[in-house]
């Protein structure tokens, strides 16, 4: 397996990992004590922790993709047809 796919592979995982983090822990302005600022959408999250997001799908990515890896080099997964 090349780089190329190698780096494919993890940014695909990247994304649907965060995609899949986003509403993790998300509370609207209208739930939170602070209350709702003026001129923003009631049901817009008051604080999305993006950075910490960020950091553990970066973290579970690696780790998928490691695993991804290792399942493709040692021929337990393969993508190739059978001679």
């Amino acid at each position: 397996m090349n780089i190329a796919t190698i780096v494919l592979v993890y940014v695909v995982i990247w994304w649907m990992v965060f995609f899949a983090a986003l509403p993790i822990g998300v509370r609207s302005q209208h739930e939170s004590e602070e209350g709702v600022v003026e001129g923003t959408e009631p049901g817009a999250p008051s604080n999305p922790n993006l950075l910490k997001k960020a950091l553990y799908t970066t973290l579970i990515a690696a780790v998928l993709t490691t695993g991804y890896y290792f399942l493709v080099d040692s021929g337990v997964i393969s993508f190739r047809a059978p001679r």
